[in-house]
Order: structure tokens, then C-alpha cells, then sequence
């Protein structure tokens, strides 16, 4: 028996994926009909990003799940029809391009390489950096992602802790939950990386109190979502040398408006929403697998709470 893949998302990501998640679904040995254009009363599963077009949901009665091409969410999981289990994106790429681009911009920072990057030539200034053993990071989320960037920043010889909702433990991480625990983390935060989901209860996570509450200093970066810092608190931050530094990647408005401030802030850097890419050929397995689970009978992977919002 066959079923009906619903690819759903803007076209240009069709080329991109069609070979991919038709080599991985025969992989699993299912066979399937893929198309972008299905008749929603046939469609068994819908592989979607949430800028598809297709926002309504109700007429997909015969679906089994959607299955999101994005790590986000938060574009779909308040809308109201749908009705189907939402799997939210994990494959090892978008994994290991977030832990490239933490690692990576706090090296950078650690390490004061803009400052020999961008000395006039002739400058011998033999002043060494501090030792990973003496710097302390602390990571705001511990999902798939926020877990793995503090696993590989700890090999490095950081002293790591991290902040979530609801209490975790994680090998070799100090891990702080709650209220009374995200002060604690930032009080002890000389790098801060951001890497909660996108809710109404995270929304200006990093605001003026909490800023305030971190070594003079510290460094921020956020690649997880725009929203979670309140940009005016940051600015001031930054001028009052409250922040060293802040490394961002994403935005509340993207590509970010070419007048903000931060463009031209000198304790800014801006990537343009890079940390971490939904390559195809990774995560064509991850929809594939689910697909696989669908047909028999398994849980599927990665399911979203629709409650909590991720």
C-alpha cells in the first residue's frame, strides 16, 4: 500500500528536497506518493514548513502527522485547526552547525582574536587570554540543541551551566531551573547563549533587570530566537559597558531592517540567521523516520507540546 506525502512549503524548497526525502522514504522501504499537490482528503502526512501556504488543516481528516521542516514552531503550534500530532525538526546537522556556531563566536570572544585580527601592523602586545578552565557559560535552554552546545563547550574546558523551564540534569553541567534558578545563571553568566524557544513566557528573557543581573562585561549571544531579548535594554546595556559584547543571529524582524542600531553598534555582531540550517539531505531522514513510525505503529520522534509551546 502506498501513502500520500503532502510536500507543504514555499517552492523553492521543493528542488531542494524532493531527491532527498524520496531516496530516504524508499530507504525505509515505504512507498509513497510524493507531490506538492494532493487532494487534502488523500493526504496521510504533510511535510511542512510554517510559511506554506496551507494554514488550514481542517479538511486533512485522513492525515497521521505534520511533520515540520523547521526546529521552530512557533508559526504553527497556536493554530487552531490544527488538529494532527506536530513533530517539530531534529537531525544531527542543524545539531552540529549550532554547536559549530556557539563554539565558534565564543572562541572568538574568549580568545580576543578581533583584537589581533584588527591591529595596525607593527603591534606587539604579548597579553595571553584567559583559560576556558576560568570562564564560565551558561547556556538558556536545554533542548536538543542547548544540551549539545553545553556537552561540547564542557570538552573545552569551560565551566558550564545551564537554564531551563522545568529541571534537567545533564553530565558534567551545573543546571539551574525556575524563577529563582535563572538569576542564579546569569549572576554567574560571563558568556550568556540563548537558546530557548520562542513563548510567551520567554519573550524578553534578557531584559533590563536581568541584564543587570550579569558580571560587568558579559557576553551574549543569541542564536536561538529574536524575541527573547528586549533590544532596547540590550542597546543600553551595551553602552553602559554593562555587555562586552553581543553576537546576534536572529531578530524579531528578519532580514533585520537596515536602519536598527545594531548594524552600526561597535559591540555588535550580526550573522544573518545562520547558527543553525535544516540541511536537506539530514533532515529528509528525520521525516522519513517519523513517516516510518506513522505506518507502524511506533510513536513518532520529536513530538511537540502543545501546551508549552515546543
Amino acid at each position: 500500500m502506498s501513502v500520500n506525502v503532502l510536500f507543504a512549503a514555499q517552492s523553492d524548497a521543493w528542488p531542494k528536497y524532493e531527491a532527498p526525502l524520496r531516496r530516504e522514504i524508499a530507504a525505509d522501504g515505504i512507498k509513497a506518493h510524493l507531490d506538492t499537490d494532493i487532494p487534502a482528503d488523500q493526504v496521510d502526512y504533510i511535510v511542512y514548513a510554517p510559511n506554506s501556504d496551507l494554514q488550514d488543516f481542517a479538511p486533512y481528516t485522513r492525515a497521521k502527522a505534520v511533520l515540520n521542516l523547521w526546529a521552530g514552531v512557533e508559526a504553527i503550534v497556536g493554530n487552531p485547526t490544527l488538529h494532527l500530532p506536530l513533530a517539530r525538526m531534529v537531525d544531527p546537522a542543524l545539531t552540529q552547525g549550532m554547536i559549530e556556531w556557539v563554539t565558534g563566536h565564543i572562541l572568538r570572544l574568549h580568545l580576543g582574536m578581533d583584537a589581533h585580527i584588527t591591529a595596525a601592523p607593527g603591534t606587539w602586545e604579548p597579553v595571553p587570554p584567559p583559560l576556558a578552565f576560568d570562564t564560565r557559560v551558561t547556556i538558556l535552554g536545554l533542548g536538543e540543541l542547548g544540551a549539545a552546545c553545553a556537552t561540547a563547550l564542557a570538552s573545552f574546558g569551560f565551566d558550564v551551566a545551564g537554564w531551563s523551564r522545568t529541571p534537567k540534569e545533564i553530565d558534567g553541567i551545573t543546571c539551574f531551573s525556575g524563577p529563582d534558578g535563572l538569576d542564579a545563571a546569569l549572576e554567574r553568566s560571563d558568556f550568556c547563549v540563548l537558546l530557548l524557544p520562542s513563548t510567551a513566557q520567554t519573550e524578553n528573557t534578557l531584559n533590563a533587570r536581568t541584564l543587570a543581573l550579569m558580571p560587568k562585561g558579559a557576553c551574549v549571544l543569541n542564536p536561538g530566537r529574536g524575541p527573547l531579548i528586549d533590544d532596547d535594554a540590550l542597546l543600553a546595556a551595551l553602552d553602559t559597558d554593562q555587555i562586552g559584547h553581543a553576537t546576534l543571529d536572529v531578530f524579531r524582524i528578519e532580514p533585520l531592517p537596515k536602519d536598527h542600531p545594531f548594524w552600526t553598534h561597535p559591540k555588535v555582531t550580526i550573522t544573518p540567521h545562520v547558527a543553525a540550517e535544516t540541511r536537506a539531505a539530514y533532515s529528509a531522514k528525520t521525516i522519513a523516520e517519523n513517516i516510518r513510525r506513522g505506518e507502524a505503529g511506533e510513536p513518532f520522534l520529536h513530538l511537540v507540546d502543545r501546551r508549552a509551546g515546543y
